[in-house]
């Protein structure tokens, strides 16, 4: 993987210097998409808010892309662009991806939403939703 020095998401989502070479590092909150191209939230902590991974399938292997789940974490080399959807002002479109950690898929912080009776349950976790990630920023 070329070594170009990280950027927070933070400061990634207030860039307009599209067409730049970028690199994120964080933890996958989403993964989804179809058979030509997968989108991946990615979140490194440092806003409540995800940028946008944009991964075309024919430069990526299914096999070096099968560890990437929701809570992994990976790291991500690529351009800087002008997102074409709405919700986010830019994305990623990836050219290098390294999992630097993967996730067991009994995970318990899906996507879907846990109460909070659910969350005393797993304190060791609880960091890492939007809520308590911005209960933890404010603070």
């Amino acid at each position: 993987m070329e070594k170009i020095k990280r950027t927070k998401v933070v400061d990634l989502l207030q860039r307009n210097d599209y067409g730049s070479m970028v690199n994120a590092k964080g933890w996958v909150r989403t993964r989804r998409g179809n058979k030509q191209v997968n989108f991946i939230a990615l979140n490194d902590g440092s806003t409540i808010n995800n940028i946008q991974i944009v991964v075309d399938l024919a430069n990526f292997s299914e096999e070096s892309l099968k560890d990437i789940t929701t809570g992994a974490c990976i790291s991500v080399n690529g351009e800087l662009t002008a997102s074409p959807g709405s919700g986010q002002a830019v994305e990623i479109q990836a050219r290098e991806i390294e999992v630097l950690g993967t996730c067991d898929n009994t995970y318990p912080l899906q996507k879907k939403g846990c109460s909070m009776e659910y969350l005393r349950s797993i304190a060791h976790l609880r960091p890492r939703t939007n809520t308590f990630g911005a209960v933890l920023r404010i603070r």
